[in-house]
């Protein structure tokens, strides 16, 4: 395995970030809020289910118990 120069290995890196397409402050933003949202509905579908699941348990266990 070559070894590389340090010189060069960081004007490989400088050249390689120049590269990189950084989002918009509004990308960002718009996406930051869309994973809020969908974390909120996550939640929201967790917790109806633990519910419905909870009920339906209470239901069977106060059957027999």
């Amino acid at each position: 395995m070559s070894t590389t120069n340090p010189i060069q290995f960081i004007q490989q890196v400088r050249s390689e970030v120049s590269k990189v397409v950084w989002p918009t402050r509004r990308e960002v933003l718009l996406t930051t809020v869309m994973v809020f949202a969908m974390a909120a509905l996550a939640a929201l579908f967790f917790g109806l289910v633990d519910v419905i699941i909870r009920f339906g348990l209470q239901t069977i266990l106060g059957m027999f118990g």
